[in-house]
């Protein structure tokens, strides 16, 4: 392993490492305006949502590392705190892209990247009409971090309105990630986008408490064909099986195929299983005597 001290190494380098390494990152689409109404819009991945109560954003918009100079970005909100966060999706990622341009201060990047301006209801910024969501924000704080090239800036936005399309919508009042179609930002040239291939899901424990991976026999921790992965879903479970229902699962004709096998092959049954989020089962086939083979 390469260990690194980010002292010792030169700033564009140390970003490039930074930005390959924390990814995906979600990207701010942010939308200001000046004191004289020049509108600017421009990317930023350094991004997330911070709180609920209040509904706070955070993005950074960081210093030339070549100059040192601020962004227009950073000068528009000192003007006027306010600011549009509209999300990237997909059918607009290469606009968004164009946006990120150097162009003098007082361009409209919503002309230059072909962009539709959309009035706001709460703040001056326009949002951008092809966005599936639109935060309308008033700037609370900016954090500034340093003064020379590569330093953050941190805007603590919160959140006054949200805009959100008809068409990512489910009935239940719910986004659906599929139909957002978003993309994030990766190093160097990479963006990601969120598929139906790259999508997959994993309950959330917070209705339940886990045995841990500790709980686990040791001969199936120490396995050699389960992956972290695997101990992780099968942490997870509340109880370990009973007798009564390894019993019934090894009583099971589609089971006996199974109960045949050497204890490596059973690990790399279960392994199968746990592809497949038979959890019990797989629990179920590592715990079954021997004895039944």
């Amino acid at each position: 392993m390469i260990t690194i001290d980010p002292k010792d190494i030169k700033i564009p380098a140390l970003h490039a490492l930074l930005l390959a390494a924390v990814a995906p990152r979600p990207i701010s689409f942010a939308s200001t305006i000046d004191k004289e109404g020049n509108v600017n819009l421009s990317p930023f991945s350094f991004f997330n949502v911070y709180s609920s109560n209040p509904p706070i954003m955070v993005f950074s918009s960081n210093r030339s590392g070549k100059t040192g100079e601020t962004k227009d970005t950073y000068k528009n909100i000192k003007e006027v705190p306010e600011v549009v966060i509209n999300i990237v999706s997909y059918d607009i990622v290469q606009q968004a892209s164009l946006a990120s341009v150097a162009y003098p201060k007082g361009v409209n990047e919503f002309i230059k990247a072909g962009l539709t301006m959309l009035p706001s209801e709460n703040v001056k910024p326009p949002r951008v009409a092809e966005s599936p969501v639109q935060f309308e924000c008033k700037v609370n704080d900016i954090i500034e971090l340093g003064d020379q090239g590569g330093a953050g800036n941190l805007f603590i936005c919160e959140i006054l309105k949200m805009h959100i399309a008809d068409h990512v919508m489910t009935e239940d009042g719910k986004i659906d990630p599929l139909k957002m179609d978003q993309v994030g930002r990766c190093g160097d040239n990479f963006y990601v986008r969120l598929t139906k291939d790259t999508l997959f899901e994993i309950v959330k424990p917070v209705a339940t408490i886990g045995i841990g991976v500790d709980a686990i026999p040791s001969h199936i921790r120490n396995s050699k064909y389960l992956t972290g992965n695997d101990l992780g879903m099968l942490g997870n479970v509340v109880t370990l099986p009973t007798e009564a229902e390894i019993d019934a699962f090894c009583k099971a004709a589609s089971q006996q195929s199974l109960l045949q096998l050497s204890t490596a092959q059973r690990h790399e049954a279960a392994h199968q299983l746990l592809q497949k989020e038979e959890i019990h089962n797989a629990w179920c086939l590592l715990l079954a005597p021997e004895n039944n083979q």
